[in-house]
């Protein structure tokens, strides 16, 4: 299946979505920063998951919405963008557990 070069409006779209993504982030990090004592190591690890997931997910959107214009093959880039969001479910996932415990 050959690739198609997304449209301005698609890339705007989908840099839009790492923006958003990212503000969750990073005010759900504030708020954990607030809040919790990190004396768990699963706190910890709950939290560089949200931390290395948002950077995957996010910057890997961000990256490749402008490689056409910088005219740069950043393509290798495409499975990284899932891989940050499963680092964020994955933290999102221990926080749960931690609340729940």
């Amino acid at each position: 299946m050959p690739s198609r070069n997304l449209s301005p409006h698609e890339k705007l779209a989908s840099f839009e979505v790492g923006v958003r993504y990212q503000m969750y982030s990073a005010l759900s990090l504030l708020i954990l920063g607030l809040q919790l004592n990190f004396q768990e190591h699963i706190t910890k690890l709950a939290v560089y998951c949200l931390i290395c997931g948002t950077i995957l997910f996010s910057f890997s959107i961000y990256l490749l919405s402008f490689a056409e214009y910088w005219k740069k093959n950043l393509k290798f880039l495409g499975p990284i963008t899932p891989l940050g969001g499963l680092l964020m479910i994955t933290g999102w996932i221990l926080l749960l557990i931690n609340f729940i415990k």
